[in-house]
C-alpha cells in the first residue's frame, strides 16, 4: 500500500521512513527490444537472447538505465502525493547497478526519504531508491533521485 502524503510540506516528517515496496514486475524481452529501439543501444547482452546464454550472465539482461526509467513507475505504488500543482524528476545524486536484471525476471522498488529541503514554491525531496530482482542477494539498482514538487 502506497504511503499517501497529503499537501507537500508534511515530507518533513517524512525523512528517514522507508514507504514501502512496489508490486514484482515482470521483465520480459518485448521490454527490454522496445528500450533498445527507443535509446538506440543494441548491445547483444540485451537484445539476442541466443548470443546472451554464452554471455558472462548465461541469458539476455535488462538495460541497467532501463531499470532506472522503471523507478518512477514503481515510486507511483509506493509514494501518492496529493495536495501539489507540479511534480518534476530533478535528478540523480548517485546511481549504481550491482547486479543485472535477467529477461523474465520480476524488480520491484523499495523508497525511503533521506532529505526534505524547502524551495521557492514548494520542496525538493531526496529519495533512496532501491530495485530488487526477486531472487537475487544483490540490488539491481540503487539509486538517489531529486524530485521537486510545487504548491
Amino acid at each position: 500500500m502506497a504511503t499517501t502524503v497529503q499537501g507537500i510540506e508534511t515530507f518533513h516528517d517524512l525523512v528517514g521512513q522507508h514507504l514501502g515496496y512496489s508490486e514484482w514486475h515482470r521483465i520480459d524481452q518485448d521490454q527490454i527490444n522496445l528500450f533498445a529501439d527507443a535509446t538506440g543501444d543494441h548491445q547483444w547482452i540485451h537484445v539476442d537472447p541466443e548470443r546472451a546464454k554464452d554471455g558472462p550472465f548465461g541469458t539476455a539482461i535488462a538495460h541497467g538505465y532501463l531499470t532506472l526509467s522503471l523507478a518512477p513507475v514503481f515510486l507511483g505504488e509506493v509514494l501518492v502525493v496529493e495536495g501539489m500543482t507540479m511534480g518534476v524528476n530533478y535528478g540523480c545524486n548517485k546511481v549504481r547497478f550491482p547486479a543485472p536484471v535477467p529477461v523474465g525476471s520480476n524488480l520491484r522498488l523499495g523508497a525511503a526519504v533521506a532529505e526534505v529541503e524547502d524551495v521557492s514554491g514548494g520542496v525538493q525531496v531526496v529519495l533512496d531508491l532501491t530495485l530488487e530482482t526477486e531472487g537475487s542477494a544483490k540490488p539491481s539498482c540503487v539509486a538517489q533521485v531529486v524530485y521537486r514538487y510545487f504548491h
